[in-house]
């Protein structure tokens, strides 16, 4: 028999440190999320329920290099910011949104006066590069099984420009 959660019964908490806004970022970023992969034992697939505060986004306009997100819009309505477009979105709205560059970078907008609830579907490839066009920042992110056999994530961000010499 397949594990079996029902969105209404799950809770969206806070993102985790290092992932949550701080200082400015909190003017335009606001969401909660509910990971719902981990309490259904996935092991290819992430799934998780997010909502977005009115006003605002759950990330940064971005692109994935490696892995594929699907977007399912269960409740409110915002715009997504899809490459060099903006569309309105509503429940019951699928997205895709592929691997590759600038011209599939992506980002959810509440402009709604309701929280913005989706459920997020993705691939969970390892590493992945994710860009963020606005910023000229990149980021580097790999899960791997550390030496205690617990899961472990290298996570850096950082600009082209900084780049050290290889030998350094």
């Amino acid at each position: 028999m397949p594990n079996i959660i029902n969105i209404a019964d799950l809770n969206t908490q806070p993102m985790p440190p290092g992932m949550a806004p701080e200082g400015d970022a909190c003017e335009k970023y606001g969401a909660t999320m509910a990971y719902i992969g981990p309490l259904l034992g996935a092991q290819k697939l992430g799934y998780n329920l997010t909502q977005i505060e009115p006003g605002k986004s759950a990330f940064p306009y971005h692109c994935h290099r490696v892995n594929e997100e699907m977007f399912f819009i269960l409740e409110g309505d915002g715009q997504l910011r899809f490459g060099d477009a903006h569309q309105a979105i509503k429940a019951g709205d699928v997205i895709a949104c592929p691997a590759g560059g600038p011209e599939t970078a992506h980002q959810i907008i509440n402009t709604g006066g309701i929280p913005l609830r989706f459920l997020a579907v993705s691939t969970r490839l390892t590493p992945e590069l994710a860009e963020y066009p606005d910023s000229g920042k990149f980021g580097v992110m790999a899960q791997y099984t550390g030496a205690d056999g617990k899961p472990e994530m290298f996570l850096h961000v950082g600009k082209r420009e900084q780049n050290l010499p290889y030998w350094d």
